[in-house]
């Protein structure tokens, strides 16, 4: 049953008392109008709790914006949203459209670095650019609704994002974001399915982006880390503060770490951000629960500079080298023709410290 205002209620008790379920939370379809995204699709989610997010549907079903009783949860790029017809995928002109938010999707043929790939096929001929392709495809199909399942409300957006070029992939990506009415959890579910006849590489990682207040001057990163790999030399030097984030810093160069973590014997595992110091001691964080059989790797990008004031903590399949080194290394995941992957995610708020110490002692115990 939905918790709202401090209760539990069922179905019956809620609908006796509004006319509409939209009085309390609700999903719709909205379209952009202004800038670089103009004319671009989108789904506002209300959940009735204070959590409320906008999936973009001409970019993949991406989340650009979260809030929290009016209190952001994630990093908002100057950019803002931006309509995929502006994508520039050479080099590091995916950066030109990047609007940071709650998820960003990576892949599905590549993540990482731009890099050259000789060994890539037809696709690789002029270099692939900086975390491939799939934020910038619209999804069809598009799927928008909410529905009673006895005594719950669960509101959703699904479509199907299809990744391809005439002899080269030809990946489908399935996908519903949905939550519930009373809930301050959204849930991600993906298959991702090579629908072309030749073996195909695959690369995926969810790049959730958090920012002020999430990440603050203290805030802590919660994470059941059993081995931590800095990528670069500077990120060696500071790999003892990992687990911390500073204040901006103008000069600051990017931080980036790979983790493997432990988990529950079924693969469910959790990683969180957590503000303790938040509105004079109440507490804030976001946290992160996936399966490690799906998405072996936690990617942490620390980027505490000025403005760009934000830190990715990013379930993938792979490190972010490019698709040359994961061959390589032999992490490179290959789907043979018709075969699926599935991709599950669970993001939620933690809103105070009892939560926050909740979800410490989940990970303390992994």
């Amino acid at each position: 049953m939905p918790k709202l205002f401090g209760q539990q209620y069922s179905r019956d008790e809620l609908l006796r008392k509004v006319g509409s379920v939209d009085q309390l939370g609700g999903v719709r379809s909205v379209v952009f109008s202004d800038g670089k995204a103009n004319a671009s699709r989108a789904v506002e989610f209300r959940t009735g709790t204070g959590l409320c997010f906008t999936a973009v549907a001409d970019r993949a079903l991406d989340i650009c914006s979260a809030d929290y009783c009016g209190v952001s949860l994630c990093w908002h790029a100057p950019c803002g949203v931006v309509h995929p017809a502006y994508f520039e995928p050479q080099g590091l002109g995916w950066l030109r459209s990047f609007f940071g938010g709650l998820l960003v999707t990576c892949g599905m043929t590549w993540f990482g670095a731009p890099h050259q790939d000789p060994d890539g096929g037809v696709e690789a001929h002029s270099g692939l650019g900086l975390h491939g392709r799939i934020t910038h495809i619209p999804a069809r199909n598009l799927y928008v609704d909410g529905a009673w399942e006895g005594d719950e409300y669960t509101m959703w957006a699904q479509g199907k994002m299809r990744e391809t070029m005439i002899f080269g992939p030809n990946l489908l990506l399935e996908r519903k974001v949905w939550t519930r009415l009373g809930e301050n959890r959204i849930w991600i579910d993906d298959e991702v399915t090579n629908e072309g006849f030749r073996e195909q590489e695959h690369m995926f990682m969810y790049h959730c982006n958090l920012g002020f207040p999430v990440a603050d001057e203290h805030s802590e990163y919660l994470f059941p880390s059993e081995e931590v790999i800095p990528r670069t030399e500077l990120a060696g030097q500071y790999i003892e503060q990992w687990g911390q984030f500073a204040a901006p810093d103008p000069q600051q160069e990017e931080l980036v770490y790979y983790h493997r973590l432990r988990s529950q014997p079924d693969g469910t595992t959790y990683v969180a951000l957590v503000n303790r110091d938040f509105n004079n001691g109440q507490g804030l964080g976001v946290y992160l629960k996936f399966n490690v059989e799906q998405m072996p790797w936690l990617c942490q990008w620390k980027m505490p500079g000025a403005q760009t004031y934000v830190t990715g903590i990013e379930p993938a399949t792979g490190q972010g080298d490019g698709r040359p080194a994961e061959r390589e290394s032999g992490r490179l995941i290959t789907l043979a023709p018709q075969q699926s992957r599935r991709y599950n995610l669970e993001i939620g708020v933690l809103t105070n410290q009892a939560e926050i110490g909740e979800i410490e002692d989940i990970i303390a115990n992994l």
